[in-house]
């Protein structure tokens, strides 16, 4: 592997044995009209001539599926087989990576009915790498630095908040804590660029409470559609630098995590402090009792949108039917632990009570941790 501008870009060939392990298995489970052998020719043709091989858009959709299903991290894969595929490897200058990237947010959201898609970008190329995107998520909030040190907005986003600043993006005129980053893209080359996502492209959700009218006035909100954008796909020796996909988010992810981390927006104290509990001590369970109204205010909020989200309880159920089916069709499941089990009442749901196959690195296809 060696290391290009705007990182990670393959220069060597395909390996032919990553290729024919993938199709082995795309003719075992899937089948073809094109025999196994007569496409196994092809691939190992195509390599020779030019360092790497063109999927089929059946392959490429397989492999987008069966790398969400290898997805050791996601407790949402039972529907792995609903994934819906954007072709759109033609594509690797960075203003139309955006614009489709946009188009995905449109195209997923539909309203508030959430709809898992991936949009598939040019893979890389042995000397030239495909584009790539910066951000973590196709939407994501700005984190803007204070004088005091202090952080207004994700603080999780500073980072690429100050990268965007740098590229030409103009902080709103008071900048706000829920202010939509720009998307930075990079070219083959290295170079990054910056677009400005439209505001009708992005769907976000108030956040209200059953009972306490004044969870409104804390001014909380959160996106619909939680798209994963810098992790590359790889698919029989083939990657896909920029594939951003997405599927609903479970409740907690919102409520227990991004919301109530105290280095993301840290709002339980704010919370408590307005349902009047004793903060004085962890022995009172502050913590808690904020922390299951925050989750209920996200629930409450999104239902009342009519915008698709799971509860940790659902999810957990689903995920054990997604354990059970694989383990009829004779394959593996790997689980990571500390991320199927939900951040909140973890004992309660069934997934907690269990134990999982140990995910492996060399599992493909495969979503790659970013800087892959």
């Amino acid at each position: 592997m060696t290391g290009v501008p705007g990182g990670g870009g393959r220069d060597e060939p395909v390996e032919f044995a990553a290729a024919e392990d993938f199709l082995r298995q795309f003719h075992s489970e899937i089948g073809s009209p094109t025999s196994y052998d007569e496409r196994v020719r092809a691939v190992r043709a195509e390599i020779d001539e030019t360092g790497t091989y063109e999927h089929t858009l059946a392959e490429l959709t397989f492999g987008a599926r069966v790398a969400w299903r290898n997805a050791a991290r996601c407790i949402g894969r039972l529907y792995w087989n609903s994934l819906h595929i954007r072709d759109r490897r033609s594509l690797s200058v960075p203003s139309d990576v955006a614009a489709e990237s946009i188009a995905h947010l449109r195209e997923s959201t539909r309203g508030g009915r959430i709809r898992s898609t991936i949009t598939v970008f040019a893979p890389d190329r042995p000397g030239r790498p495909g584009p790539r995107i910066v951000n973590e998520q196709l939407i994501r909030y700005a984190g803007h630095r204070r004088p005091d040190g202090g952080v207004l907005g994700d603080p999780r986003s500073v980072d690429l908040t100050t990268r965007a600043v740098a590229l030409g993006w103009d902080r709103p005129s008071p900048p706000g804590p829920f202010d939509v980053l720009p998307l930075l893209v990079t070219d083959g080359n290295g170079a990054t660029s910056r677009y400005d996502v439209p505001r009708d492209a992005v769907l976000e959700v108030p956040i209200s409470h059953p009972e306490y009218p004044w969870f409104a006035e804390l001014g909380l909100r959160w996106h619909a559609v939680p798209a994963i954008s810098n992790m590359p796909l790889e698919i029989g020796g083939v990657r896909y630098p920029a594939a951003p996909f997405n599927g609903y988010y479970v409740g907690t992810e919102v409520g227990a995590r991004n919301l109530a981390d105290a280095d993301r927006y840290d709002m339980l104290p704010t919370i408590a402090a307005r349902l009047g509990l004793d903060t004085t001590s962890a022995r009172t369970m502050w913590k808690d009792r904020a922390l299951v109204e925050l989750v209920r205010a996200v629930h409450h909020s999104f239902d009342q949108a009519g915008v698709t989200m799971a509860d940790h309880h659902t999810e957990s159920e689903r995920f054990l039917t997604h354990l059970h089916r694989e383990e009829r069709a004779g394959r593996r499941c790997p689980a990571d632990w500390s991320w199927i089990v939900p951040p909140m009442s973890a004992s309660t749901t069934p997934v907690f009570h269990h134990y999982y196959d140990e995910p492996r690195a060399d599992t493909r296809p495969a979503y790659l941790p970013a800087d892959s």
